[in-house]
């Protein structure tokens, strides 16, 4: 291992190590270990949940309550009514009331 006095390198974050023929091996920040428990703060609760692997062929199953399930059939039937003409001319052209009185 060469010489750190006559190696220094000035600038450079965690220094420079020269090795035996030339190589340059920058070094590198490291945590120290312990058995003590870190702490998880939210960006890393974030991270993992938004970078998680997703298996996209795996079957999603929704289980509804009675009420959920009367909401959604409702839903349901009128996105899937059949709309004809005269129901459209019916609608457009129906009588309408304003404050009570007809006009």
């Amino acid at each position: 291992m060469a010489d750190l006095e006559e190696n220094k390198v000035e600038g450079v974050f965690g220094g420079v190590e020269f090795g035996g023929e030339g190589q340059a091996n920058a070094g590198t920040i490291r945590q120290a270990k312990s058995n003590l428990p870190t702490k998880i703060g939210f960006w890393d609760k974030f991270k993992a949940f938004w970078l998680q692997e997703i298996d996209w062929n795996k079957e999603i199953k929704v289980e509804l309550t009675p009420y959920q399930q009367k909401v959604e059939d409702e839903i349901n039937e009128f996105l899937h009514q059949e709309i004809t003409w005269q129901k459209v001319h019916d609608f457009l052209f129906q009588e309408v009331t304003l404050f009570g009185k007809n006009k």
